[in-house]
């Protein structure tokens, strides 16, 4: 896994034509996060904001993992979406 293959993949997420999941954006989201800046450092959002408290949850829940695993992650769920969007 190199830094490339993420980049190629944070591209390829854009190309995608179908309709991608809420739960798989989040997915996506926690994963570039995780892998991009590291462990949640911001400060829980109000229950109020449920979209922004739906992303801090999926990126704090990754707490731990390294950006390397998270770049493996991102990559992997990536190429899965591409693979049912070709059929």
């Amino acid at each position: 896994m190199c830094q490339v293959e993420f980049e190629m993949a944070c591209a390829a997420i854009k190309q995608l034509k179908e309709i991608v999941s809420d739960e798989d954006k989040l997915l996506i989201y926690s994963f570039y996060k995780q892998a991009t800046e590291g462990d949640c450092n911001i400060p829980t959002p109000p229950a109020t904001d449920a979209r922004a408290k739906s992303k801090w949850e999926a990126w704090n829940d990754k707490k731990g993992m390294t950006k390397m695993d998270a770049m493996r992650f991102y990559v992997a769920k990536v190429e899965e979406l591409k693979k049912k969007e070709t059929g």
